[in-house]
């Protein structure tokens, strides 16, 4: 083991073609599954794609195809529904993920005790070019909002703003090595003390509806819809959407509070090609060869000591070639190492790929087990494998510790634009002795409390967290209530039980979700007599949603099931052109309808009640604030002061003054309501 300064991979989160998170996206790698979808003529003309276009002789209707893209559990993170509609998709899910992330890393996504720095990136969307000529969005929201819902370079700053998260926040932007350049970055960030945790990866969403693509001969893309990478048959790659984000910490931090890891980061390094490739999009064999060595030499360790490479592997004829002599000359001497590439299961995921490939190596060291490169049977002849270190991986093999150290992986990324990024990955350190984690040691009774957005969440995840007691590999019960108690946000439905074994613990949680199912207005559950009086009374006081302080139960961070998300489908802007309407037009409404109207669609108001909340608390805040004072003046000719909006006024009241110009003094009014 190296003595240079780790970092340690303490939680992850991530949404892939074919997996909703990362439970399913392992047992996809484990089945060898293939997860790019073929869409068919109708369901991509009902997705706006051009009739012409899809029946064009080239075209090919496949796609690493992320479900539900498009759906926001907005109220979580403080939007209405009309800003969730007009927030990038990839946005969404970044802030979905990265509350995952963090809890599956145990701490509080609302309340990170940790200074935390936030490096992410994103993919060009449809939604956000197509916000850029929607005169409408502009109308309903301002030039400046509809920017900052949508341009990529407020990626990582919505994350800090909605997290409270106060550490560096950078949005990193790297072509196709994005999201590996922000685990670089995030590196040198805590090895620099800059943060004590740190976010990083990286989401491309181009449209959460179906899409295919134009197979042009002697391009990136496949003929045929699959990636087949360092394959006989490789052809090309195919497109594909996904996020992920990795949740990281200095090793030593780690360790010593106890913290679950998946695995250590050992180094890292960024490089590029400069001049040295035959064009500005074609990949270089010196810079990718180089930044391999960099970062094994800042890992002190050797790479002819790696077992696996997850290479950037996208499939095509000139990528591959020059990716395998690249990665020779660095592993020079290594013995026979495993090759692999994720995309062939997901599709290339521009701005997330190397955050899939990072993830995907990192489950496999967790879980001392390979998985194969799938749509590949013989390695194609120009690589010449047989005259390097490699070989191609096929199947799933029991990845065995190898005599002479730990497990080791390299993991590489490759942007276009030259910016090539690698990372060397160890095994995690041995968890606690089998003594500690038997159930025998659980001791005395614990709370568990559990909260969600709403009932039917909350029984979900009681039926999740019941499940993952089941496991073979169940974590204590102490290290369970600890991470409720304080790697959880408390939201409004909230339930408890209390337990002294796992096992009772998981037939309380299924006890609890029957009867959440029964009757959604009962959040409130104790399970079992035989705790404690004090640590019932604690649970009941949570439940009746106040602050409580938990009692020491002597246990660590460990991994648990994440929030549910059960947001609605807020859909995404297109470049598709509506349908023309012939309906003639609709009578003007009189001002005040019409200013209504305005602050219905603007603060996404439902229904007459309303109308009878303030500003604030309806939603609006003081950016939204500017945007109708000017909305007002400039469709209206009503000169209305923003003071107006910082009264205790219902909003009907409000839109009155606003529309009559009654004469008030709102300055005594503000006044009188800071009276005690």
């Amino acid at each position: 083991m190296s003595d240079v300064p780790a970092v340690a991979i303490v939680g992850m989160s991530g949404r892939f073609p074919g997996a909703r998170d990362l439970g399913e996206f392992w047992r996809n790698l484990l089945d060898g599954a293939c997860s790019i979808a073929d869409f068919t003529e109708e369901e991509l003309l009902s997705a706006g794609v051009d009739a012409a276009e899809l029946r064009s002789p080239g075209y090919v209707a496949s796609k690493g195809f992320l479900a539900d893209a498009d759906r926001f559990e907005h109220e979580l993170f403080g939007f209405n529904a009309t800003e969730a509609a007009a927030l990038d998709p990839q946005h969404r899910q970044l802030l979905e993920t990265a509350w995952s992330a963090l809890e599956d890393a145990g701490h509080d996504p609302r309340r990170t005790r940790l200074r935390t720095g936030v490096y992410v990136g994103g993919g060009p969307s449809e939604h956000a070019v197509a916000a850029q000529v929607d005169g409408r969005l502009r109308a309903r929201l301002g030039a400046m909002r509809a920017r900052v819902f949508t341009d990529r370079e407020f990626m990582a700053g919505w994350l800090s703003y909605r997290l409270g998260l106060t550490g560096p926040s950078l949005t990193v932007q790297t072509g196709c090595s994005t999201s590996l350049a922000t685990v670089h970055v995030a590196v040198q960030a805590l090895l620099n003390g800059e943060c004590d945790l740190a976010l990083a990866g990286g989401v491309s969403i181009d449209s959460p509806y179906p899409r295919g693509y134009l197979y042009e001969p002697g391009g990136i893309s496949s003929p045929d819809g699959r990636c087949r990478p360092f394959d006989e048959k490789a052809a090309g790659t195919v497109g594909g959407d996904g996020v992920g984000l990795v949740v990281l910490r200095l090793l030593e931090d780690a360790v010593a509070d106890g913290d679950p890891v998946y695995a250590v980061i050992r180094g890292t390094a960024a490089g590029n090609d400069g001049a040295g490739r035959v064009g500005f999009t074609a990949p270089g064999v010196d810079g990718q060869t180089s930044t391999i060595v960099e970062a094994w030499a800042a890992a002190g360790l050797d790479p002819a000591d790696a077992q696996f490479l997850e290479a950037h592997g996208t499939g095509t004829d000139l990528g591959d070639r020059i990716e395998v002599a690249a990665a020779a000359a660095a592993f020079r001497g290594a013995r026979r190492c495993a090759l692999g590439s994720v995309k062939s299961n997901v599709g290339h995921l521009n701005a997330a790929a190397g955050v899939a490939g990072l993830i995907k190596a990192a489950l496999m060291l967790r879980h001392r087990t390979m998985v194969p490169t799938v749509n590949v049977t013989r390695p194609h002849p120009d690589l010449a494998l047989d005259d390097t270190p490699f070989r191609l991986l096929t199947r799933v093999e029991e990845w065995e510790r190898p005599a002479y150290g730990p497990r080791l992986a390299g993991v590489s990324s490759l942007g276009i634009g030259g910016t090539n990024v690698h990372v060397v990955l160890e095994e995690p350190p041995s968890g606690p002795a089998a003594a500690d984690t038997a159930e025998g040691a659980e001791g005395a009774g614990v709370v568990l409390p559990l909260s969600a957005w709403t009932g039917a969440q909350l029984a979900t995840a009681a039926r999740r967290l019941a499940a993952a007691l089941r496991e073979p590999d169940a974590p204590r019960l102490a290290d369970v209530a600890h991470t409720l108690a304080h790697g959880r946000a408390a939201l409004e439905a909230r339930a408890y039980v209390t337990a002294t074994t796992r096992e009772q613990a998981a037939t309380a949680l299924e006890s609890l979700a029957t009867g959440l199912d029964a009757s959604r207005d009962d959040h409130r559950s104790t399970s079992t007599a035989q705790a404690a009086s004090r640590t019932t009374a604690i649970g009941a006081a949570w439940a009746a949603g106040h602050e409580v302080t938990w009692p020491e139960t002597g246990g660590h961070r460990t991994h648990l099931p994440t929030y549910p998300f059960a947001g609605h489908h807020h859909g995404a802007l297109t470049l598709t052109p509506p349908p023309t309407s012939h309906q003639p037009p609709a009578r003007q409404p009189d001002t005040e309808t019409a200013v209504t109207a305005l602050f219905r669609t603007t603060l996404a108001l439902t229904g007459e009640q309303d109308l009878d909340r303030t500003y604030f608390a309806a939603g609006g805040d003081s950016l939204t604030a500017v945007f109708l004072v000017s909305e007002l003046r400039d469709r209206f000719a009503l000169d209305v002061p923003i003071d107006l909006f910082l009264t205790e006024h219902p909003l009907r009241e409000l839109i009155s003054r606003a529309v009559h110009g009654e004469e008030e003094d709102l300055l005594a009014d503000l006044l009188d309501e800071l009276e005690p």
